[in-house]
């Protein structure tokens, strides 16, 4: 069973074909990286799995589930989980509060609950903090558990939307530009982490304009070009194939 399977997949806003019939699957414990020039329609294909936007055509399975016009709630109560682009970080909160937010649909409560602060909830509240603490030391910010979002560097802050997406507990995670402004030694450090989650049983999907990282740790390539699905292949396969040199170089290249 894929732990994603996309076929036929369409998406036109007024007169423009942001998506054209892009079909793909994606193995679960691999990483699978999604790449295209700019303007490509990745960012709708995105949010077109994710749930933000409703396909004109085709479908989307989810484990073997169709997720037809899910939502993004749903989305992620099936198991999928993601970062974004620009940084969605509750700055006013500490790193590890930021990390126990990832896990608010697994917590159980209401506001009354929250006001009597019975012993079962407190417990509860203990553990996603251990919890936490346990995925920052995974992605190796540790050190910084207990400062606020606010006073973290840049890169930690990559790590940190990373810690609180798996503390959602996802099959499928999906990394919108994680080492979009990062020098080269914490792009090297966050491309070793993508790797260590796709190890430990997380299917990683990989969009990602740094073509060094993706071609270091990607089992499968889906290039895209004007919304239609140019090749797919592994890292050889797609390096070598004349229209992704094209696509990305120019056809007299």
């Amino acid at each position: 069973m894929n732990a994603l399977s996309v076929q036929g997949l369409s998406k036109s806003f007024g007169g423009v074909h942001a998506i054209r019939e892009v079909s793909f699957d994606v193995v679960p414990r691999t990483v699978h990286a999604m790449i295209g020039p700019n303007g490509a329609g990745k960012t709708t294909l995105i949010n077109l799995i994710t749930g933000v936007y409703t396909p004109d055509a085709g479908s989307i399975t989810l484990f073997g589930t169709r997720a037809h016009n899910w939502s993004p709630e749903r989305v992620a109560r099936a198991g999928l989980s993601r970062t974004f682009q620009n940084f969605q970080v509750c700055m006013n909160m500490s790193a590890v509060e930021n990390v126990m937010i990832g896990a608010h649909q697994l917590l159980q409560g209401s506001l009354l609950l929250g006001m009597l602060q019975p012993p079962a909830l407190r417990k509860a509240d203990a553990q996603y903090r251990e919890r936490a603490l346990s995925l920052m030391d995974f992605v190796g910010i540790q050190a910084f558990a207990n400062a606020q979002a606010s006073e973290l560097p840049y890169g930690a802050l990559k790590r940190l939307e990373i810690a609180r997406a798996l503390a959602a507990g996802p099959r499928l995670l999906l990394l919108d530009e994680p080492a979009a402004g990062l020098n080269q030694t914490e792009k090297s450090e966050i491309a070793t982490l993508i790797r260590r989650v796709a190890d430990e049983g997380v299917t990683v999907i990989l969009v990602e304009h740094d073509m060094k990282l993706v071609m270091g740790i990607s089992d499968q390539v889906l290039v895209l070009d004007y919304g239609r699905r140019l090749v797919q292949g592994t890292v050889d396969e797609v390096r070598r194939n004349p229209e992704v040199i094209a696509a990305y170089l120019g056809a007299a290249a």
